[in-house]
């Protein structure tokens, strides 16, 4: 334990870890809310039911799912990297395109596979809204804009918040699949200091702990929105 001490705060990989949370919270932050701007126009066509592009919406959301995380981070990252490198180097930015490439296209995977998810969660939450309410607001003569942002939006995002938690929790838990293409987030900072320290079964339950903090926090937020969004709900029963 003492060497273990030692490497974590003499040599700073505590540091280093540190900064892998915080790569590992910020790329699935940031994938969960790229995720939702695409869910929710795909969730509004798939619960309007318009006929071709519903049939792509689901023909998307259904290939997603099928295909393992760690396929879509390979297909995404190895796909595009010559492409992407060739443009950078077309406009002379090449070694900062290399830099933040990992970052983005493991942001832009787990965007991906998190929207599959949302698009079904944010469906389902749209069609609990009683028609009756859209009826009535139509007759108000109420814009169509107004509508949706005013009564549609706040009513899914109320009815959608559990299972939006549960695509959170998955979410997070990706983040880690995108270590294979080196981005240095938490779990390949805990395997770097692993091999390096010859302690993996110190390093793993540290990332371990942190994983669990991140979630048990996203619980309490969740549990906290949740109580706000219901609050004339729950006082109406």
């Amino acid at each position: 334990m003492t060497d273990v001490w030692r490497f974590l705060f003499e040599q700073r990989w505590a540091l280093s870890l540190l900064k892998g949370s915080a790569v590992t919270l910020g790329l699935g932050l940031l994938g969960m809310c790229l995720g939702l701007i695409i869910a929710l126009p795909l969730a509004i066509i798939r619960w309007r039911k318009v006929r071709v592009v519903g049939r792509l919406v689901l023909g998307y959301t259904m290939v997603v799912r099928s295909i393992p995380g760690l396929l879509i981070i390979y297909l995404i990252f190895f796909g595009s990297v010559q492409a992407v490198d060739s443009i950078g180097e077309f406009f002379g930015f090449q070694a900062a395109v290399r830099s933040a490439y990992p970052f983005l296209m493991g942001m832009l995977a787990i965007g991906i596979i998190s929207s599959a998810y949302s698009v079904e969660v944010l469906r389902g939450a749209l069609q609990t809204i009683p028609e009756g309410l859209i009826e009535a607001s139509k007759s108000l003569a109420m814009p169509r804009s107004a509508i949706y942002l005013r009564i549609v939006l706040p009513l899914m995002l109320r009815n959608a918040l559990p299972g939006l938690n549960n695509v959170w929790q998955m979410t997070i838990k990706d983040t880690s699949l995108v270590s294979v293409v080196g981005l240095g987030e938490l779990m390949r900072t805990a395997a770097l200091a692993a091999g390096i320290s010859r302690s993996p079964l110190v390093f793993y339950l540290i990332a371990g702990a942190v994983f669990l903090l991140i979630t048990w926090v996203s619980q309490r937020l969740f549990a906290v929105c949740e109580r706000h969004l219901n609050r004339g709900f729950l006082e109406a029963r």
